[in-house]
């Protein structure tokens, strides 16, 4: 029998335990409140209980039956409060509150303010002393700092309109470019300049969300009655099935390092032995169709159509795998793995309205499941290498939606989590087989989404200024280039022609070096570009930030062509990139002031260049009868700017 025809018993869930605990605490509540007591006694209801199951090797269902109380008097509810007697006492005199010092040592010596940073105030760093907090101090700060990270809020902006009655302008030069003023969009600008997408904002009949992607994903070939069976026997012959995922774990595991080789290997082997697919797991075999649905998309030896269609076709049979699961009301890590992978192919597959979409149901599953919670914690019994595949599975999804939040414009949702960066690190027992490099690329990117969601993806979306003061900006720019600091060498210290040396023995490292590069780059520069009435933009560096990051999309393209087209997050990046050079380069030659600069500074020169050579791809990418649409766009609106 598959998953989706067992009936659910709730007797035997995580609520009929639940319900007997509430009962037994309920008892004790009664018989401890009888007993007259000074101090009033509080104790929260157990009449209703929420289960998430931190079970990682099966799906569990989420929500148990309500257990309810035993009377309506409250007896039972535990919300009874008894008297507190009064007592006749003198009046104290009223002490001064000890209140402890939170400056450093060097401004409370020095009597001036101390605006704390991380780890120091900004005195001390101009200065260039060394700066000390007390213990107290550090305690309050990190207390406060993980309450903030808790829940990360963005207030929307006052309302303010020009004298002519007109909006005021995009508070992001990367987002004022050739598209201002001609398009409408529910979101912020920001996602209709990336996007170009053109939302009627009354029209009463349904329009595309995003303007990308206009059918179902999932094309339909099962039956009502074939379940899971069915979708085994649309399986490649094992040979195939090995060829695209070993292309998988070439192309996109350096990428999106989620899937432990070693141990999925065992799986896929113990799966061909199975004869009775009722032992099967559904989950195990979405997880697979979506690995080689991933894998088939960067095969080089077909014609785009037919990986087109093949890739979806694989895409399709592990949805229906999912189905067959009940991946909607019960989860594994292998069915959250699997809608990462989901996500990531649908956005690849020009359907970035359904990536979207599809997130949201991957968060509420990884939050259901307690991927967001310290394994510590919600796992304690577990071994250290399942903790660890907890982590790496939340960084993953963490990362898809920070990337998407930043493309589109759109507010964050995985923003409440205690997993801890630090708290990821190699497999003591050596049961993985997660690299060094692995390990401090992932751990990379898992400290930029953090920064990222915390302090770009939220005022985006609400078209706010990232930084509203000059001592914000060079805080934030600070911050991230500490974050970059963090970064192995590997990762940093390269050019064009030591990348290229590095293909030929070790093409993993310069993948993962590429990708990290151009998300930090890409960042870096919308923070620059960023602006306030009390903070101008800085053009110098937003061009060289987006220099920066626009190079190693051109790498990318050099080294591997194949997997440029394919990696739509990547070459649309560079796409935006290449859009904010050309705002800035268009601002400037309007402005007298640097009109005469924008001719000989070979910085902007430069930039020029960056347009011209974006273009040129874009070019590559459209032409011939299987050219991209999307890139023919690109062009169009990328020689505008030359």
């Amino acid at each position: 029998m598959s998953s989706s025809q067992r009936p659910t018993d709730l007797s035997y869930g995580s609520g009929g335990r639940s319900g007997n605990s509430a009962n037994s605490v309920n008892s004790n509540c009664s018989s401890s409140n009888s007993a007259l007591s000074p101090i009033a006694i509080l104790t929260p209801t157990s009449a209703s209980t929420l289960y998430a199951s931190p079970d990682s090797a099966n799906g569990q269902h989420f929500f148990g039956a309500k257990s309810e109380p035993e009377d309506g008097d409250g007896a039972g509810s535990g919300e009874s409060v008894t008297a507190i007697p009064s007592y006749a006492e003198p009046l104290k005199k009223k002490q001064k509150r000890n209140k402890p010092t939170l400056s450093c040592y060097e401004c409370v010596e020095r009597k001036t303010k101390c605006d704390r940073g991380r780890p120091h105030c900004l005195a001390c760093i101009k200065r260039q002393t060394e700066c000390k907090y007390a213990h107290v101090a550090n305690l309050l700060e990190e207390t406060s700092r993980s309450a903030t990270n808790g829940r990360r809020m963005t207030k929307p902006p006052k309302k303010k309109v020009t004298m002519n009655g007109m909006k005021p302008s995009i508070p992001n030069i990367a987002e004022r470019g050739i598209l201002t003023g001609r398009i409408a969009s529910r979101g912020s600008v920001a996602l209709s300049t990336g996007l170009l997408s053109n939302v009627s904002l009354s029209h009463p009949t349904a329009s595309n969300v995003f303007g990308i992607g206009s059918e179902h994903p999932f094309a339909n070939y099962w039956t009502c009655e074939g379940g899971l069976p069915e979708v085994i026997g649309v399986l490649p012959e094992k040979l195939q099935a090995d060829i695209l995922l070993s292309q998988y774990y070439e192309c996109v595991d350096p990428i999106y390092p989620i899937i432990d080789r070693r141990t999925f290997y065992l799986e896929y082997e113990h799966f061909w032995s199975l004869r009775d697919s009722e032992k099967t797991d559904a989950a195990f075999v979405g997880l697979l169709f979506t690995m080689m649905a991933l894998g088939t998309q960067f095969v080089s030896t077909t014609n785009p159509k037919d990986r087109k269609q093949t890739s979806e076709f694989y895409a399709s049979a592990g949805n229906q795998a999912l189905r067959m699961f009940s991946y909607l009301n019960t989860a594994s890590l292998h069915s959250v793995q699997a809608m990462v992978l989901v996500g990531y192919f649908l956005i690849n597959d020009n359907h970035a309205s359904d990536g979207w979409a599809f997130s949201g149901l991957l968060l509420r599953q990884a939050y259901a499941m307690g991927l967001h919670r310290d394994p510590n914690i919600v796992t304690p019994n577990a071994s250290e290498f399942e903790k660890q595949q907890r982590r790496k599975l939340w960084q993953a999804v963490l990362v898809q939606d920070t990337f998407l939040t930043v493309l589109l414009s759109l507010p964050p949702n995985a923003t409440h989590t205690d997993v801890k960066v630090e708290d990821f690190h190699d497999d003591p027992a050596g049961f993985g087989d997660a690299s060094p490099t692995d390990i401090a690329y992932i751990r990379g990117s898992w400290m930029l989404a953090n920064l990222v969601q915390e302090t770009i993806s939220s005022p985006r979306s609400l078209d706010v200024p990232i930084c509203s003061t000059q001592r914000q900006k060079s805080k934030l720019v600070a911050d991230f280039r500490a974050v970059y600091r963090s970064f192995p060498d590997v990762f940093r210290s390269w050019d064009q022609e030591s990348i290229a040396q590095l293909a030929c023995s070790n093409k993993r490292v310069v993948r993962q070096t590429l990708f990290l590069s151009s998300n930090y780059y890409h960042n870096l520069m919308l923070v620059h570009a960023s602006e306030s009435p009390d903070v101008p933009v800085n053009v110098r560096a937003t061009l060289e930030a987006a220099h920066e990051a626009i190079t190693s999309f051109f790498v990318l393209f050099t080294l591997f062509d194949t997997e440029a087209r394919v990696w739509w997050v990547f070459h649309h990046r560079a796409f935006l990139e290449a859009l904010c050079i050309g705002g800035v380069l268009r601002e400037a030659g309007r402005d007298p002031a640097t009109a005469d600069q924008f001719l000989r500074d070979p910085l902007f020169a430069r930039a020029k260049a960056d347009i011209t050579r974006m273009v040129q791809i874009m070019k590559i990418m459209a032409d011939g009868e299987y050219g991209s649409d999307d890139a023919r766009t690109r062009v169009a609106v990328l020689s505008e700017f030359l």
